[in-house]
Formats: structure tokens, C-alpha cells, sequence
């Protein structure tokens, strides 16, 4: 018999790095009766960092999946839980899960507020319509304010915050919450008991203060609940909780609301009352509606699928891992119909039947299997040869694909190579797996010098992944130092026309084309390609192949050999041998006239330009400001948090290595900083030139070499 999808709750932890996720994602498993032992972070002994980098660094770099129940006024709740990254380097993690979960427990730092990867993920969640409850952790530290967070949430996140409990007590004297739904006090101790809290009376110097704030979340929510409203103004008592519980769930759904609660993980205060709130206000798979894809033949034919076992397969793959004993996983959330473990699905990307040998459940690095998967369920399967991060897996008489996911391009780079020639196979092998499960982490052959030259989100990002060749893979490496991932653009447009001919005795080779080079419309990435050949100038045929031509030489620019990652084509006339001419004549004759065009159509090298956020006491905020003026950098905001104050300021990447270093000699270890991808721009005249130098200095070597 199936499950009752009323009772599963796909959700996720989501916060900026140190708000305290796996801390309370700990407590869970262990209210939850998933672990007898809570876990520790400080400890390294976290369920959910189960990685050595994770337990070592205490920070959480990869998503760990879990399965787990709750008991709620008699019913049983299937909870899939994943516990997300804060760090910006592993923002790829955070992304995807999204993309398949229901909802999301947004967690911030009540000393914090709201930081800037709450911002990122917060937007995240925006994309994917992901409804939110939110958090507020360390209620016991230093500077805790709820109500501040409160506030900041709703000016920095533009969202409505409706607080549904108040604290009793704040830092060292934080002892429980207000339940503004119920008007009743839950008082914790200090144990680690499954029930180490007391229901009592709202104390007497709260009365006001719970009254006001629990008007205001009636007020909130009243616009789904006409009589809400009414009997509130006639009656406030007369509101009955499940009233509260059951519209301030459809302003939840409805993406209106984010109820917002209190506690102390770490000190097991709120857990409890965090794992209510999740049955209460998130959606269950069938809250969410039916999921809308396209027909693999025919993208204007939206095709759709209900939560339910009864219909047609479908999931989305959205992590690929690799596991020591049973080899690549996919982690595929179920949205519609039952996969059995030794049947077939298909995949439209690759147009190929995949078998899924085996199903796993999985509790963080532990897989326990399972004989399938039904809607609304999220595991993890093996077997299949080619499937990858956002591919679409489905029945393959009811093909259906679902909208992939973006992610961002890695803007750092790193050269390696093997320590041993014996390593070489190996390097290769293990970047390929790391690679495929990593979409922000890319491998690429630099023609010019023949390093391998890995490319990733930041410094973090690519110290792990160096870190994980060598533990995991065995591989010792040397590096280079990191560098930059520019771009190539161009700011022109030119007409060009290339002819290829060759004639080495027998049939030539005969191409003959008529150009126009220059940047893409607004909006538009790759190669925007227009063909206005009339009259049969070129055959048909040999068209597509022009256009791959350019698409394989924007790799390498003609500047300094960067990326350009767009341009417009437009193909207008040309020529052709009847005997001569043949698909890679004319692929040839692409490439040639990229070469000879783009030099013409004022190319510039683009850098990529990060969001740093400073957070400094008031007296190191000259020697930060002036460093960052050395650095190219363009302060854009200046803001006081509590008695710190808070720089925003654009900066370009090549500046900022090593700059954690810095900050920490310049405020005396006392200034955080964080940084995350903003957009590129192009480089200053001076600065382009030294890098097309280095880049012709590097290819001349290379010649020499050779």
C-alpha cells in the first residue's frame, strides 16, 4: 500500500556559514530517535559531516541526505532532511537541493542577523519557490536580539516575517519561548532528555508584550482568513490554535509568510517546537501540486505529473557522489509514479534507457537499501552508465523533461600536476569523478603550456578539492599558484571574409564564407548564430558546421586565449566546389575567420568582480578602507551592526588572494570577512596588457619547448 503523502516532509536547513545548520540538524536526528548520541561539530563528530575536511574544519562542504520520523498529535511524519553548506565556495550544493526540496528551514545567527550567504541562499530559495519557516539559533550567546532579526528580515530579505514565538529571556538567562499560538510558556532545561522542557503560564511582565505581538501575527496572516479578522476584533479568545496553525500554513505555502521561531541548538533549547513547526507549515509533495515539464520532442508541450504512485515514473537526479564501496550514486528525488530497483528508466538528455540496479535510503554517508522509490520520496540509486547533475529520469513510454538547473561559472583556477609520472592515469580518473560531481568544479587541458588546469567558486573550494585527491585518491600533486579566470568579450562588430582552399593532389579541401562578427543581443549566452545564406550560395548541409566552427574557437580567445563565453555570427554569404567543399572544409574555414575577425572587433578581457562584506570594530576602518582602495576595490555601503561596523565593497578577484591573511594582521584577528561572485567587467587598459604579455609569454616558451 502506498504511503500517504500527507505525512512526508522533503525539507532542508539553509543559513550563512557558522548560524549553526548541522548543530540543529544534529539535535534533530536525535529527537527524532535517528541517533542516541547527539553529534558535535567543535567534536568532529557531527552524523552530517561525515567528511574528514568537513570534521577537521568544522564546516559543512557537501549536502548530506537523511531519512527520519516524527511523532505529531498521533501521526507518524516521514521527514527527508538535508543539511546544506553556509560556506559561498559550495554554494552548488545549497542550489540543487533546493531545487527538489518542498521547503526549508532558513537558520540565522541571533547575533548575526542576517549575513550575506543568508542573502544568497535566501534568493536561492526565491528562484525555486521554495516556501521558508525560519529559525533564529544562539539565542543564549552574547548580543542575541530576536526581534532584530526579526527586523532584518524583513528590510534586507524583503520578506514577511510573522514571529510565532518571543523569548524568554535572552543570552546566559535565555531559559524558554513563548508560544504566541497557544499563550503558553515552554521552559527548557539545561539536560539532554527527550523531554527536558515544562509547559507553564506566559510570566506575568510578558502579558503585554505577548498580546501586541500576537496580534500582529493574526494581523499578518488574517488576508487568508476572512473571520480570522473578525472574531479578532470581537473576540481575540475566541480564536481557536488550530485556526491559527491551519491559515498561517496556507500563507506559508502561499510564499507570504515565514514563520518565525527562537532556540538554542546547542544547548537543546526549540528543537522540539522547530520539529512541530515543520509539520505544521511546510508542504507535504502533495501541497506542492503537480510537477510541469516539457515533451522531450517538442518544448512548447508542457507535460505534467501528479504525486502519486499511480502515475507514469518521473525524478530528477539532482547530486552525483562517488562511494568507496558501492561506486556512483545518483540522488534522485521521486515526483511522480514508483521506481523498482532492476527496472529501466529514460533519459531524454542522452536518449538512452538507464538501469537502475539497486536503491538506497540514505542516512549521510550510509546507504541502507531499499526495493524502490515512490512520489514524493527522495534516495539514492546505482547502476546506470550516464546520468548527471539535472537530468530528468522518467518512463520511457511517458517521456517528460524537467527543468534542469544553472549554475555559475567557476571564476578561480589552479595548475596541477602528478608528483610521479605513475600518478598521471590516476590524476586524470579522480578529477574526471570529482568533476562529475561538482558542476562547479571544472577540469580543462591549457593548449598553450600542457598543464592541467582545474577551476572552481574560490580558494576554499579548490584547497579541498586538492585535499580530496590526496586523501581520497591517493594522488600527491604539485600546484601552481591560483589564478584568475578571465574572460574574452568583444566590443565591435566586423565584416569578414575567410576562403580556405587546399589542394594536395586528388580531392581538396574548398570553403569560402562571408561574416559578421560582434557581441550577442543583451541576455544572450554561447554563440547566437544567424544565417542569411540565400540562393543555395552554401548547401544546406554544410551550414551546421560552420556554425560548430565558432562554436569550438570561442574556448580560446585572441587576446590571451580566455573563454568568450558570447557572440553573434551572422553568416551572409559565401561559396562552394562542387567537388572540393565538404562539412570540415567548412568547419576549417569557421575557425579561420574567428581568428582573423575577432582581432578586428575590439576584443577586451573581462575579470570577474566579487561582494566582499567586512565586518570590523569601528577603529581598524581606515586601515580596511585604505587597503581596499590598493586593492581596485569601490566601497558601496557602510553600515553599523551592534557596536561593529559593516563594509560592502566590489573588488576584483585577482586582488583578493590571500586577503583573509591580511584582514587579520590589519583589525588584530578581530574583522570576518566574505566574499562571493558578483559579476564580470572589463579590465583597465594597463592591467589587460600585462596579461596578453604573460599570455604571449607563456605561448613563446611553449613554442620554444616544442
Amino acid at each position: 500500500m502506498a504511503r500517504d503523502l500527507t505525512y512526508t516532509r522533503n525539507f532542508g536547513i539553509m543559513a550563512h556559514i557558522d548560524a549553526g545548520k548541522t548543530t540543529t540538524s544534529e539535535r534533530i536526528l536525535y529527537y527524532t530517535g535517528k541517533t542516541h548520541k547527539i553529534g558535535e561539530v567543535h567534536e568532529g563528530a557531527a552524523v552530517m559531516d561525515w567528511m574528514v575536511q568537513e570534521q577537521e574544519r568544522g564546516i559543512t562542504i557537501t549536502s548530506a541526505a537523511t531519512t527520519t520520523f516524527w511523532n505529531y498529535r498521533d501521526e507518524t511524519y516521514h521527514f527527508n532532511l538535508i543539511d546544506t553548506p553556509g560556506h559561498v565556495d559550495f554554494t552548488v550544493e545549497v542550489e540543487r537541493s533546493l531545487r527538489v526540496l518542498d521547503g526549508t528551514v532558513a537558520t540565522f545567527c541571533a547575533v548575526g542577523g542576517v549575513e550575506p550567504q543568508s542573502e544568497t541562499v535566501w534568493r536561492q530559495s526565491e528562484k525555486y519557490s521554495v516556501p521558508k519557516i525560519a529559525y533564529v539559533n544562539k539565542m543564549d550567546r552574547t548580543g542575541a536580539d530576536f526581534l532584530n532579526v526579526v527586523k532584518e528580515v524583513k528590510e534586507k530579505l524583503g520578506a514577511k516575517p510573522v514571529p510565532i514565538t518571543l523569548p524568554i529571556g535572552a543570552e546566559d538567562k535565555f531559559k524558554g519561548i513563548v508560544d504566541l499560538i497557544s499563550r503558553k510558556a515552554i521552559i527548557f532545561t539545561d539536560s539532554k532528555d527527550l523531554v527536558n522542557y515544562t509547559i507553564e503560564e506566559v510570566p506575568a511582565d510578558m502579558a503585554a508584550e505577548v498580546d501586541e505581538w500576537r496580534g500582529k501575527m493574526i494581523e499578518d496572516i488574517a488576508e487568508y482568513n476572512d473571520s480570522l479578522l473578525e472574531k479578532f476584533f470581537e473576540d481575540p479568545n475566541s480564536i481557536t490554535e488550530d485556526e491559527i496553525i491551519s491559515t498561517l500554513r496556507k500563507a506559508t505555502i502561499g510564499m507570504t509568510a515565514v514563520p518565525m521561531m527562537c532556540g538554542a541548538s546547542f544547548k537543546n533549547k526549540g528543537v522540539q517546537y522547530l520539529l512541530d513547526a515543520i509539520v505544521r507549515y511546510l508542504p507535504s509533495p502533495l501541497d506542492k501540486g503537480e510537477v510541469v515539464g516539457n515533451h522531450p520532442d517538442d518544448a512548447d508541450k508542457a507535460e505534467t505529473r501528479k504525486a502519486s504512485i499511480d502515475e507514469p515514473f518521473c525524478g530528477l537526479a539532482f547530486k552525483i557522489a562517488t562511494d568507496p564501496f558501492v561506486g556512483r550514486l545518483a540522488f534522485v528525488r521521486a515526483y511522480s509514479g514508483k521506481l523498482e530497483a532492476g527496472s529501466y528508466v529514460y533519459n531524454p538528455r542522452s536518449d538512452k534507457k538507464e538501469r537502475i540496479s539497486r536503491l538506497y535510503q540514505m542516512h549521510s554517508n550510509k546507504q541502507n537499501p531499499i526495493e524502490f522509490l515512490e512520489a514524493g520520496d527522495i534516495g539514492a540509486c546505482v547502476g546506470f552508465k550516464d546520468l548527471r547533475t539535472g537530468d530528468t529520469v522518467c518512463d520511457e513510454k511517458h517521456p517528460i523533461v524537467l527543468e534542469s538547473m544553472t549554475f555559475p561559472d567557476p571564476v578561480i583556477g589552479l595548475a596541477v600536476e602528478p608528483k610521479t609520472q605513475k600518478d598521471l592515469d590516476k590524476l586524470g580518473i579522480a578529477l574526471g569523478k570529482l568533476a562529475e560531481e561538482d558542476p562547479t568544479f571544472t577540469v580543462r587541458g591549457d593548449e598553450e603550456t600542457g598543464q592541467t588546469v582545474i577551476s572552481g567558486m574560490g580558494e576554499l573550494h579548490l584547497e579541498i578539492i586538492v585535499d580530496r585527491l590526496k586523501r581520497e585518491f591517493g594522488v600527491e600533486i604539485n600546484q601552481g599558484a591560483p589564478q584568475v579566470n578571465y574572460k574574452e568579450a568583444l566590443h565591435g562588430t566586423v565584416e569578414h571574409r575567410e576562403l580556405f582552399k587546399k589542394q594536395t593532389g586528388g580531392r581538396g579541401k574548398f570553403a569560402d564564407i562571408i561574416v559578421e562578427v560582434g557581441p550577442a543581443d543583451e541576455g544572450v549566452t554561447g554563440l547566437q548564430f544567424v544565417d542569411q545564406v540565400k540562393g543555395g550560395n552554401i548547401p544546406r548541409e554544410f551550414i551546421p558546421s560552420v556554425e560548430k566552427g565558432f562554436k569550438s574557437a570561442m574556448a580560446n580567445g585572441v587576446l590571451a586565449g580566455y573563454e568568450i563565453p558570447s557572440m553573434k555570427v551572422t553568416l551572409k554569404d559565401g561559396s562552394f566546389h562542387a567537388v572540393d567543399s565538404d562539412s570540415l572544409s567548412f568547419e576549417i574555414c569557421a575557425r579561420a575567420a574567428f581568428r582573423h575577425a575577432c582581432p578586428k572587433a575590439k576584443p577586451i578581457i573581462m575579470e570577474p568582480i566579487m561582494s566582499l562584506e567586512v565586518v570590523t570594530p569601528e577603529e581598524y576602518m581606515g586601515d580596511i578602507i585604505g587597503d581596499l582602495n590598493r586593492r581596485r576595490g569601490q566601497v558601496q555601503n557602510m553600515d553599523s551592526k551592534g557596536n561593529a561596523r559593516v563594509i560592502k565593497a566590489l573588488v576584483p578577484l585577482s586582488e583578493q588572494f590571500g586577503y583573509v591573511t591580511v584582514l587579520r594582521t590589519l583589525s588584530s584577528g578581530r574583522a570576518t570577512s566574505s566574499m562571493e561572485f558578483s559579476h564580470y567587467v572589463e579590465v583597465p587598459a594597463n592591467i589587460a596588457k600585462e596579461i596578453v604579455e604573460k599570455a604571449q609569454g607563456k605561448k613563446k616558451k611553449s613554442d620554444d619547448d616544442d
